[in-house]
């Protein structure tokens, strides 16, 4: 899949323009949030619709044979013996949260762009495409610094807020590799963040690379997709896969420089066990909650993997 495209000619692979995500509108238009038809890391394609538009709690009724037990009123059938299901009404408007990590962690590629980048990009695309399709657009920006926090809202001017502060983010600046206790602590707190914001019905998308996912942070999660559709974007490197053939190597950033021995068999195949395991992980979570998952490296269009994710509109 090549990674630029007319779009991104002019563009920086290390950081994002407003006028490079607004122009991100057009394509957007093509993207539906109807259906995901996601390629999972392990188990191969499989096609799943979304719950449709936001719904809002209207009542409970005794459960029957065919609801989804996802919709039992815990709270009424602990005051009664029989259980009981929610009942919703379909509101106008779904709200759609796009959660983007902007953490440390994300200011890295060895090709294409930054996962950071990337990330942006498909937040925009997502941000455009709610906007497109008449829903309420809401999320969180977070980074080892800073949390974000933006009410949804509908309309133009809501895509044009989240782009703008996605672009002026303050970790963008923040190229410093935060400590692991401090990385995934901010990640941790991004999810409790989501957890509360999150109204039953919503789609919520999580653009990430899920580093430092911690249990509380998964629990969080979880949590929301008990009530919510949720799609966990896996943003990676090609070199966090798989390191490269046996030699020296040198990796620079603004600040730093570090030389990489790859000689050793042992070492390589340490290396790719470890991203295995926690790919692996990440893939138990999402299935054991029904969460949907993608992979999105840097090397990636984020136009056509989310088409290809999500599906073409054809209206």
């Amino acid at each position: 899949m090549p990674l630029l495209d007319h779009m991104y000619e002019d563009a920086s692979p290390v950081s994002v323009s407003q006028a490079g995500l607004i122009r991100l509108n057009g394509p957007a238009r093509a993207i539906a949030l109807d259906a995901l038809r996601v390629n999972s890391l392990q188990t191969g394609a499989y096609v799943s619709h979304f719950r449709g538009r936001g719904m809002e709690f209207d009542e409970s009724r005794p459960y029957q044979p065919g609801d989804d037990p996802r919709s039992i009123d815990w709270r009424v059938t602990a005051r009664s013996t029989t259980a009981y299901t929610k009942l919703f009404r379909e509101e106008r408007e779904r709200p759609v949260l796009v959660v983007t990590d902007l953490r440390s962690s994300m200011h890295f590629a060895t090709r294409g762009c930054f996962k950071s980048v990337n990330a942006s990009r498909a937040a925009a695309l997502l941000s455009w495409a709610a906007h497109h399709r008449g829903d309420r657009l809401g999320g969180l920006i977070f980074g080892d610094t800073t949390h974000r926090e933006l009410k949804p809202r509908l309309g133009r001017r809501a895509a044009l807020r989240f782009v703008h502060e996605l672009v002026n983010h303050p970790d963008w600046e923040n190229r410093e590799r935060a400590p692991e206790t401090d990385s995934e602590a901010a990640l941790t707190q991004a999810m409790s963040a989501l957890r509360r914001v999150a109204r039953p019905g919503s789609l919520v998308v999580v653009l990430s690379d899920f580093l430092g996912f911690s249990r509380a942070a998964q629990s969080y999660l979880s949590s929301v997709a008990r009530h919510n559709e949720v799609l966990a974007v896996f943003l990676n490197d090609p070199l966090e896969r798989k390191l490269p053939p046996p030699g020296r190597y040198r990796l620079v950033s603004r600040n730093d420089e570090l030389a990489i021995d790859t000689i050793a068999k042992s070492a390589r195949r340490d290396y790719s066990d470890a991203f295995t395991k926690r790919t692996d992980e990440l893939e138990a979570f999402c299935h054991r909650y029904g969460v949907h998952l993608m992979s999105m490296s840097t090397e990636d269009d984020p136009v056509t993997t989310l088409q290809a994710a999500l599906g073409r509109r054809t209206h």
